[in-house]
């Protein structure tokens, strides 16, 4: 049977995404946010509280639980290992690129939304950050969805496309469960721009606000409502702290220039953004339309996405690269138009289409490779691994110097470990790092802040059995109490444990990640 185009496209989508979700599968946990992340998703299932997000066993408020939901439902069906904890960011870079093929398909000619589809699935911003653990593929997912759906709405005609727009409300509450307000403020900003401009503002008042607005507040508000019923200032620290406050404030990590998102880009859509360039013009309505352009309408859609979100997040001193995967279908769109503009119907068209594919493919495999040498060096795995073997479920971790995000998860522990700090001097001068994540969560729940403990703990713990203490490599040994004997040194960290009292007991499980032949831990 000859496949059709349509067939085509949807195998070579889903080709991709299996690529994705093998890579996924292959690269150790990148510190600190994976192993914060992953953790976190496992403790929400080991725990089963559902409401509060927990690192270590302490709150932990920076962002809303949709992540955290999905992966522990990742992990009940197919174990707590690091392919389920990828999950939920793989499935929404999936529904990313489904959506620019859906999407571009209502307003660019086939040939265009397939190729649009399949160099957002070609490049680092889908290969790369489609299978990182945090929240930003998630978040960029949903405005991508919100944005496609109101503004299909609005080109429906004089009067919005109700089914759309209440898709466009949905999406709105998803992204606000992903990554707080700007899961509405940003397709808010971006519409509203988009619709001053284009003189069609008139018809948001056609809207179905009603249901949608009902829609939205079903989806999104209980879990901010009933949070907030259990943490009374749970609210102000969420939005007033984590996200008004990274937005304004310039204490705050990974500062960078204005023009870091430009870089960031070109990298993140490596070598396919090359072909956006000619988009800066405005389409011509001619006959020529047809084949290789879009309604201006559509054209100033993609550039003002584009610009308003990379200008939102240009201002904040503190910048990531992940913050502007949002603008990833745009781009997709506007470089199959140029691309198509450039080289439609070129004879070496197709050679250099599968020469440029591979490249970007390689290119991902190369980077996701690296990435996972320098997260073996700089995380606990081989360490983790002789700890589940050794320790017993009673036993007690505790952690010096740094704070080893994915050592629980590896062990699958279900007893918080004990983080030993001066705490008090902490709290006058921790910047935004852990420490403070780990303080200010425990302020929400003082019992479960008990595990964060002074120093002096450790000499006497280092008498007790069933101690074990992880600290960086880079800790100088002095300060490591006497009384602990050294088990392993790992690549970036050690192994310690308490002196043993008497010989050990005859029964000996070890903890639910030993697997003494390596591998990835995905045990129920």
């Amino acid at each position: 049977m000859r496949l059709t185009e349509s067939r085509k496209s949807w195998l070579m989508m889903g080709a991709l995404w299996a690529l994705l979700l093998v890579l996924a599968g292959l690269r150790p946990l990148a510190l600190p946010d994976e192993g914060r992340y992953a953790e976190i998703g496992r403790w929400m299932l080991v725990s089963g509280d559902w409401l509060t997000p927990r690192l270590d066993g302490i709150p932990f408020f920076h962002k809303p639980p949709l992540l955290h939901w999905l992966q522990a439902l990742a992990m009940a069906v197919f174990g707590a290992g690091v392919w389920a904890a990828r999950l939920a960011p793989a499935l929404h870079a999936g529904l990313m690129m489904v959506t620019v093929y859906l999407a571009a398909l209502q307003v660019a000619p086939p040939a265009v939304a397939r190729r649009a589809a399949l160099m957002l699935g070609t490049s680092l911003s889908f290969l790369a950050a489609g299978q990182y653990v945090n929240h930003d593929m998630l978040v960029a997912a949903w405005i991508g969805v919100a944005i496609w759906s109101f503004a299909l709405a609005f080109l429906h005609g004089p009067r919005p496309h109700a089914a759309l727009a209440r898709l466009g409300f949905v999406a709105c509450a998803l992204g606000v469960l992903s990554k707080g307000l700007i899961g509405l403020a940003l397709p808010g900003l971006v519409l509203l721009v988009w619709l001053l401009w284009t003189r069609q503002l008139p018809k948001a008042l056609r809207l179905p606000w009603a249901s949608g607005l009902a829609l939205f507040a079903v989806i999104a508000l209980p879990w901010f409502v009933l949070a907030q019923r259990q943490y009374p200032d749970f609210v102000g620290y969420l939005f007033g702290v984590q996200q008004f406050g990274r937005y304004t404030g310039t204490a705050f990590n990974n500062p960078r220039p204005w023009w870091f998102y430009l870089p960031a880009l070109a990298g993140l859509f490596f070598p396919w953004v090359i072909f956006a360039l000619n988009q800066v013009k405005a389409p011509v309505q001619s006959a020529q339309a047809a084949t290789d352009s879009i309604a201006r309408p559509v054209w100033l859609l993609c550039w003002i996405w584009m610009v308003a979100i990379v200008g939102f997040f240009s201002v904040p001193n503190s910048k990531i690269v992940g913050y502007v995967l949002p603008v990833m279908p745009p781009l997709a769109l506007l470089a199959a138009l140029g691309w198509q503009r450039w080289l439609g119907g070129h004879r070496w068209e197709r050679a250099l289409w599968g020469a440029l594919c591979l490249l970007t493919v390689a290119v991902a495999v190369a980077v996701h490779g690296l990435a996972g040498r320098y997260a073996a060096r700089h995380g606990t795995q081989d360490i983790a691994r002789t700890l589940a073997c050794q320790a017993r479920p009673s036993d007690t971790v505790y952690a010096l110097g740094e704070y080893p995000y994915d050592l629980p998860f590896y062990t699958q522990s279900v007893q918080p470990m004990v983080v030993v700090q001066d705490w008090t001097a902490l709290r006058r001068s921790a910047g935004d790092n852990w420490r403070r994540e780990l303080f200010e969560g425990a302020d929400f729940d003082p019992a479960a802040g008990r595990v964060l403990q002074t120093p002096e703990v450790l000499a006497s713990a280092a008498q007790q059995p069933g101690r074990w203490l992880v600290a960086p490599n880079a800790l100088p040994a002095a300060q490591i109490p006497a009384g602990w004997v050294a088990v392993q040194r790992g690549a970036g960290w050690s192994l310690w444990r308490s002196a043993p009292e008497g010989p050990e007991p005859a029964e000996h499980k070890g903890l639910a990640g030993c697997e003494p032949h390596g591998g990835d831990q995905r045990q129920p």
